[in-house]
């Protein structure tokens, strides 16, 4: 005889695991913006990227469940991390590249500016690493992230890109 077990959540430990710590305004947050954070994205865009992330993230998990064939293929959709963000975009990938302002020391992305520049991709700076994490599903921040174009998530990112462009270039 078998015996099926109902299995209930309880939504007041749901709700208090997901207690984080209070949420910094943005105006805080570009205290901790490093020097060479230049153009850097306003309040309105940085919400726009990190919905664009979110959606790219998204699609990635819906592909490598659904189509488990093709998802090497499509998956993709956002690189994150510093070397394989610098590796896709030596080999060529084009996409929305977001650097994240609250990186220290900057040696160690400070070369990734000018290859954006030589190489006509559009970038800009977001006040914090860890929410770049966030939206990419993490616990960790993440300090560049490349976003390529996918049709999932098109309009927004053609207007992100938009927006990027009309950002002022650094000096």
């Amino acid at each position: 005889m078998q015996e099926t077990i109902k299995m209930e959540i309880d939504d007041s430990v749901v709700k208090d695991e997901n207690i984080d710590a209070p949420e910094i305004s943005y105006e805080k947050k570009l205290r901790f913006v490093n020097a060479i954070a230049k153009p850097l994205a306003s309040k309105k865009l940085t919400k726009k990227i990190y919905k664009c992330i979110k959606k790219g993230e998204h699609t990635a998990i819906i592909c490598e469940q659904f189509l488990s064939i093709l998802a090497s293929k499509y998956k993709n959709h956002v690189r994150n991390g510093l070397k394989d963000v610098q590796k896709h975009l030596r080999r060529g990938e084009k996409g929305l590249v977001v650097f994240a302002g609250d990186v220290y020391p900057i040696d160690i992305m400070c070369h990734l500016p000018i290859i954006c520049e030589d190489k006509d991709i559009p970038y800009c700076f977001t006040p914090s690493r860890m929410d770049i994490g966030a939206a990419m599903n993490m616990k960790r921040g993440s300090l560049v992230v490349l976003i390529t174009e996918s049709y999932y998530y098109r309009e927004l990112y053609d207007e992100i890109k938009a927006a990027m462009k009309t950002l002022s270039a650094p000096l």
